[in-house]
């Protein structure tokens, strides 16, 4: 899994070049994501 999530990786970083290369860089940075809150398992289980 750990090698698929580093392929994604570098493809998500030539794509980036590539459009940098076509259109010019980024005027802004990119958004980061936002973390997303999980149900706790231990709660579900209780009820």
């Amino acid at each position: 899994m750990e090698y698929i999530e580093k392929v994604l990786e570098k493809l998500k970083e030539w794509a980036r070049e590539l459009v940098e290369g076509l259109l010019g860089p980024q005027t802004h940075p990119e958004v980061e994501p936002i973390p997303v809150p999980v149900d706790d398992l231990r709660r579900r289980r209780k009820s």
